[in-house]
C-alpha cells in the first residue's frame, strides 16, 4: 500500500472517530447499530465491525442517561461525580459475581456502603436495589441476563 493511500485512510479514520464523538455528545446512542446508521446518514461507509473497533479504540463506555436508558459516552465526557463513583468502585471492589438475578460484590473491609452508594448513584437501569454489609453488597437485578450485562458494564468501566 502506498504512503499516500495509508495517509488518506488514517485521515478518514480520524474524521470518522471525530464524528462518532460529536454524535455521542449530541444524541443518546444506545447501540452500535444506531451509531453505524447515524454514521452512514452522515456519509461514512461503515460496517458493524468497523464501528465495533472504533468503539473499542475510543474507549467508549455506557452510562445512564437522563431518561434512565444506557447511552454511549466518551470517558472524558463523564461528569466529575461519575468519575468519582468509578474511582470508588475501582479502588474498593475486590470481586464481582452473579447468582441468578443477584450481583454479589466483595469489597475491602468497611467499604461496602461506599461502593453500594456509588452503584446506586450511577443509576444503572438493571438494578432494582442493593443492600450492603461491611464488605459485601447484594444488588437485585431485574433478570439474570441483566445481571450478566451489568457485570460486563462494570468490568468495562473499570477497564477489566
Amino acid at each position: 500500500m502506498s504512503l499516500n493511500k495509508t495517509m488518506a485512510m488514517d485521515k478518514g479514520k480520524t474524521k470518522r472517530l471525530d464524528k462518532i464523538k460529536a454524535l455521542i455528545k449530541e444524541y443518546e446512542i444506545e447501540t452500535q447499530g444506531e451509531l453505524a446508521q447515524m454514521l452512514r446518514e452522515s456519509g461514512f461507509k461503515v460496517t458493524q465491525g468497523t464501528v465495533s473497533r472504533d468503539v473499542r479504540e475510543l474507549g467508549l463506555t455506557k452510562s445512564a442517561s437522563a431518561s434512565g436508558k444506557q447511552k454511549y459516552v466518551v470517558p472524558a465526557l463523564l461528569s466529575d461525580e461519575h468519575l468519582r463513583f468509578i474511582r470508588v468502585l475501582s479502588d474498593s471492589m475486590v470481586s464481582i459475581d452473579q447468582a441468578q438475578n443477584l450481583i454479589v460484590i466483595k469489597t475491602g473491609s468497611g467499604m461496602a456502603m461506599a461502593v453500594a452508594a456509588a452503584l446506586d448513584k450511577m443509576n444503572f437501569p438493571e438494578v432494582v436495589g442493593s443492600i450492603a454489609g461491611d464488605d459485601t453488597i447484594m444488588a437485585a437485578v431485574r433478570t439474570s441476563q441483566d445481571a450478566a450485562l451489568l457485570i460486563e458494564k462494570i468490568r468495562h468501566m473499570l477497564g477489566a
